[in-house]
């Protein structure tokens, strides 16, 4: 069914980040928003996710609000975040940055944790690098660290806050190909990005926040 965001509205204060937002992505498809800093891009992945609290509104995953929901591994169920520092754990392995929080939340058993865990590194190609430490990897490979860590509970909506901003041309290719395979295999995915190239090459949809509302951009393609 993928996500339906509904009237959603957030301020800082006197500051109205964005007001009565809504639209629908579908399963399967990716959505790109692109604007100027500022705009609330990053804000709107965060209010999604729960990491800050809207004001009013619904989100709707597979037809559930995820905003009355109460547990943790549920949400994480739902949706994940991709954050544009990576935000991995500099003291843990590759590893344990994967498994850490789904151990923590009981999502299963230790063993299908750390199989899931080689399961998605292999995918990502990057298992010889799973008793690394993040120092040791380069911008690329922290990235797909930071996106098995953000597949480890199988969420159906995978935010991406410019997933490309520290990266060369060629590695930007390998995690458009990783974002375009997540999509194909059924994933919702929501892509905050500057990168222009990046947006066509990915978006199902593009459209730029500006002033509080997304406005679709001229360069758009949608895909049935």
């Amino acid at each position: 069914m993928g996500l339906v965001v509904e009237k959603i509205s957030k301020s800082f204060g006197e500051i109205k980040v964005f007001e009565k937002l809504s639209f629908e992505v579908p399963s399967g498809k990716v959505f790109c928003i692109q604007g100027k800093s500022g705009e609330g891009k990053t804000t709107l992945l965060r209010c999604l996710n729960r990491l800050e609290q809207l004001d009013e509104g619904r989100v709707l995953i597979d037809g559930e609000n995820i905003l009355e929901m109460k547990e943790n591994r549920k949400i994480g169920s739902k949706i994940g975040l991709v954050f544009q520092n990576y935000n991995l754990f500099p003291h843990l392995t590759v590893m344990e940055n994967l498994t850490i929080m789904p151990n923590h939340l009981k999502a299963a058993s230790k063993d299908s944790i750390l199989n899931k865990a080689i399961e998605l590194l292999k995918s990502l190609e990057i298992e010889d690098k799973k008793d690394m430490y993040p120092y040791q990897l380069s911008g690329g490979q922290k990235q797909r660290v930071a996106i098995a860590r953000a597949c480890m509970l199988n969420p159906s909506v995978l935010c991406f806050d410019e997933p490309t901003s520290a990266l060369d041309n060629e590695t930007s290719s390998k995690i458009s190909s990783i974002i375009k395979n997540l999509a194909n295999e059924g994933m919702t995915v929501i892509v905050v990005t500057h990168d222009l190239k990046f947006g066509k090459d990915i978006g199902d949809s593009i459209f730029k926040l500006e002033n509080g509302k997304l406005l679709i951009n001229e360069i758009t393609k949608i895909v049935d």
